[in-house]
C-alpha cells in the first residue's frame, strides 16, 4: 500500500457563510476509512429521508449547531466538541442546523474488511435550507 500524500488543512478557515446546498469536501480517503469536513448553512434532511450508510460513522461538530434524529425517536443537539458514533445502518436523519451561522462537521467514515461497502454519496441525497 502507498503512502497517504501529505496534506495540511484548516478545518475553520474558508467556511462559507451561506449555502444552497451542504458543502462536502473529502480531506482522506483509504481503504475501508474517509474523513470529510461538511459544511450546513441551515440545511436539514429532506422530509421522509434517512441516511442508511453501509459504512460506520463518528461525527463531530467544530462549530455551529445541530440536531439528530434516529428512527427510533432518539434526539441528540449537538454544538462544538460534541460527537456522534452511528454504527452502520442506523437509520437517521439532520433536523436541523444553525441557521445563522455555519455548521462546520468534521466526519469519519469505516467500514469492516470483507463487509459490503457502498459508498455514502450514493445514499446521501442533498440538505435543503430552510
Amino acid at each position: 500500500m502507498r503512502n497517504p500524500t501529505r496534506r495540511h488543512t484548516r478545518l475553520l478557515h474558508d467556511v462559507p457563510s451561506s449555502l444552497d446546498q451542504e458543502q462536502v469536501e473529502e480531506l482522506l480517503r483509504m481503504p475501508n476509512v474517509r474523513i470529510e469536513r461538511i459544511v450546513s448553512t441551515g440545511h436539514t434532511s429532506p422530509e421522509g429521508f434517512w441516511y442508511d450508510q453501509a459504512e460506520h460513522e463518528w461525527v463531530t461538530v467544530l462549530s455551529g449547531r445541530a440536531k439528530l434524529r434516529y428512527e427510533d425517536g432518539l434526539e441528540v443537539e449537538l454544538g462544538p466538541g460534541d460527537a456522534a458514533s452511528i454504527p452502520a445502518h442506523t437509520r437517521h436523519r439532520v433536523e436541523w442546523t444553525s441557521p445563522n451561522a455555519p455548521t462546520v462537521w468534521l466526519a469519519f467514515f469505516w467500514s469492516e474488511p470483507g463487509l459490503e461497502r457502498r459508498q455514502r454519496r450514493s445514499s446521501r441525497r442533498p440538505l435543503k435550507p430552510i
